[in-house]
């Protein structure tokens, strides 16, 4: 039989493996080759699909070597019974169990094809958006429960609400796509395989809050998600969804993509701003709130990219429907990105409420070394080091804090019984001084004042006295620093001294 038409990943992670080879070779046998987004079984890829009359068939680590052999099979029942073959996609375990909403299109459509989004259920949420006012889009998000995926939880619906509220003659939606945080890559990935889904929840947003103008701040370090962006912004603007008139409904939007030059600290909603404006990034004092006093100071939505793509999904189908989903406070789903020693790497998304353990041991099958699990850090380099015995936790905003912990953008990073926690530490004070803009004494200094008390732990000098030290710098940072870097930086130092005391307990070695 002939191969008709294969797809073949264009993720970032699927291309550091070899996919654009893979995707050249069978273009060069004659297959049909679509680049679509990862399904986020990152262990499997390059995982390439094969349209058959059973559905798409997947395959997974496809080298080069392997492609002539498939594109040869002569029936569906030879595809199944290749090596490789993972069975129907749609049909596997891993996928079935969860519940997709922002990445329910990641992975199935053509990202480059705007008729492909459309006949995916793409644009149904902006088409209701249109037919309703403004304040009646603000209350279905409030009602949806939304908060902000980026980190602090913040509900989206009361930000939008102040926005609206706020006279100005000229107004902002800013996506906040600068993902620096360790172990993250849910919005790089969202944005390689479904970027109209961005862009469809940033037109309802400006509809919503009243804003005509919008900027996408992307880090520098995804080329990928930048070159899929755009190229969708074209596509939107050819097609009437962006514009002097979205879909004849006489709201004006313009939407922009701005690049960083790799500041850590631009991940800060009101440092990006600075960036966008063109300043050096530097945190601002509040008040005044971005809502109020934000892009030039003008009322400014600022969100992050799971935020938003979440909204079409909410306006499409009523904020009731994603208020249904999840636990307490904490609604609708998360996506979970696993990563670190961990078997099964990749991308989870589930209601709220899900625990750690699950996550770890369910979906990413363990440590990829077979060891036992000795810790997870939860919410990137600032989030706290929660012990294996602590995986219990549902993975909700309220029980992540109440374990001392926090949910941040739902980023897992695992460790073996083999990793040094006063070590960690002693990472996540370095991150801190040279991430830091350097704007406030606090973070600017204790974090480096931080790193040089943890190696004189490390080499074991007065240790017990220099705990008391840096528990006390710890308290300064967390009071006294203007932002969360410095102010969360002592939230993986400290939960590593209380969950590990005996990697922090050392003797100098004799002779």
């Amino acid at each position: 039989m002939a191969l008709t038409k294969v797809f073949v990943p264009g993720d970032a992670a699927a291309v550091s493996v070899g996919a654009d080879e893979v995707a050249a070779a069978f273009e060069a046998a004659g297959a049909s080759v679509v680049r679509n987004g990862s399904r986020g079984m990152l262990w499997l890829e390059p995982l390439v699909e094969v349209e058959s009359d059973r559905g798409r068939i997947g395959f997974a680590n496809v080298e080069v070597a392997d492609v002539l052999d498939l594109v040869s099979s002569r029936s569906h029942s030879d595809l199944l019974n290749h090596p490789g073959c993972v069975g129907v996609v749609d049909e596997h375990p891993w996928l079935t169990s969860q519940r997709r909403v922002s990445f329910a299109r990641v992975g199935v459509v053509d990202p480059a094809s705007i008729a492909d989004y459309e006949a995916h259920g793409g644009w149904a949420g902006l088409r209701r958006a249109l037919s309703l006012s403004p304040a009646e889009v603000v209350q279905e998000v409030t009602d949806s429960g939304l908060r902000g995926r980026g980190g602090a939880g913040f509900p989206a619906g009361i930000k939008w609400k102040t926005v609206l509220e706020t006279a100005s003659e000229l107004k902002f939606v800013a996506c906040n796509f600068d993902e620096g945080d360790s172990g993250t890559f849910a919005d790089r990935m969202v944005v390689e395989g479904d970027p109209f889904t961005l862009i469809e929840g940033m037109t309802i947003a400006a509809h919503a809050v009243g804003a005509t103008e919008g900027y996408v701040y992307v880090r520098s370090e995804y080329p990928h998600a930048v070159a899929a962006l755009r190229r969708a912004i074209d596509a939107a603007y050819t097609h009437g969804y962006l514009g002097a008139d979205v879909l004849g409904s006489g709201h004006s939007f313009d939407l922009h993509v701005r690049v960083g030059a790799g500041a850590y600290i631009c991940g800060e909603e009101s440092s990006m701003l600075d960036s966008l404006e063109g300043k050096r990034g530097e945190v601002r004092a509040k008040p005044p709130i971005p809502a109020i006093s934000g892009l030039w100071g003008k009322p400014t939505a600022v969100n992050n990219v799971l935020t938003l793509c979440a909204v079409p999904m909410i306006l499409a189908d009523g904020g009731a429907a994603y208020a249904a989903l999840g636990t307490g406070r904490s609604r609708g789903t998360q996506v979970f990105q696993l990563a670190g020693n961990i078997k099964q790497g990749g991308i989870v998304e589930l209601p709220f409420g899900v625990s750690l353990r699950e996550l770890v041991d369910h979906y990413g099958g363990g440590t990829l070394t077979g060891r036992p699990a000795r810790a997870a850090q939860v919410g990137g380099p600032l989030g706290a080091y929660v012990p294996a015995s602590g995986f219990d936790v549902p993975m909700d905003y309220e029980a992540m804090a109440e374990a001392g912990a926090m949910l941040g953008h739902g980023g897992i990073v695992l460790f073996d019984e083999t990793v040094d926690m006063a070590r960690m530490a002693r990472f996540a004070m370095e991150f801190c001084s040279i991430e830091s803009c350097g704007k406030c004494t606090p973070c600017r200094v204790g974090s480096t004042r931080g790193v040089e008390t943890i190696d004189r732990i490390i080499a074991g000098q007065d240790v017990q006295a220099n705990l008391v030290l840096l528990d006390d710098l710890c308290d300064t940072m967390t009071k006294g620093s203007l932002c969360a870097m410095g102010g969360l930086t002592p939230m993986p130092v400290q939960s590593a001294i209380k969950h590990f005391p005996e990697d922090f307990e050392r003797e100098v070695a004799p002779g």
